[in-house]
């Protein structure tokens, strides 16, 4: 929360990761393990809301429930909403997700997802919500990597598309600009990736590391 707390002083707008818990609460948290930042090395997905509530993190934080960030964001806030999840089923996480949204119907909010079947989830459960499709070549051939973000882009059918900053300029992001689909991308951490970003991208999704 003190990086989003950073942010809302800074008048910037939030991105965050959600993950579902046992019983299917969605939770702000990026690893779908704990050990990197919490004291105990579980997967997420395996501990109910409960416990995870009363887990402390390295600043002395707890992990935040989505529904703990949209009411700290007051509406005002711009929030991007990554959904991560690892299980073939990804309904019980956007369902929590939706659920949460549901309270904040008026407020600036999007989700996205590198899962396509999540942003299909959205299109067909809550239609009006803006929803964007992550996408990324690193580690993929060219002809996996364009066979996958087909497949990808008619199954979500989103408004916008994320792009990893490493891949632009990028056919895809050509393509997409020009059927006026807006580009996202990420993770923008250096003044090159800037310039890159402002020839190439229409916003960016940035990292400023505090000490």
């Amino acid at each position: 929360m003190a990086a989003f707390e950073a942010a809302i002083a800074g008048h910037y707008g939030i991105e965050c990761d959600v993950r579902p818990s046992r019983d299917g609460a969605a939770f702000v948290f990026h690893d779908a393990r704990l050990g990197r930042l919490a004291s105990r090395d579980d997967k997420l997905a395996d501990l109910d809301g409960a416990t995870l509530d009363c887990l402390a993190l390295p600043d002395g934080g707890m992990i935040p429930r989505l529904s703990t960030l949209l009411a700290r964001c007051g509406g005002q806030t711009p929030l991007l909403v990554e959904i991560k999840s690892d299980d073939r089923d990804i309904a019980p996480i956007c369902r929590a997700v939706a659920h949460d949204l549901a309270s904040w119907p008026d407020a600036p909010v999007a989700v996205m997802s590198f899962n396509p079947r999540a942003m299909r989830w959205f299109a067909r459960h809550r239609p009006d919500q803006i929803r964007g499709l992550v996408v990324t070549q690193q580690g993929k051939g060219w002809l996996r990597g364009r066979i996958e973000r087909t497949l990808a882009l008619w199954l979500a059918k989103p408004d916008f598309i994320a792009c990893d900053i490493r891949d632009l300029p990028s056919a895809l992001s050509r393509r997409a600009r020009a059927r006026g689909l807006p580009v996202l991308t990420w993770t923008v951490r250096s003044d090159s990736d800037r310039h890159r970003a402002a020839v190439h991208a229409d916003q960016i999704i940035f990292e400023i590391a505090h000490g």
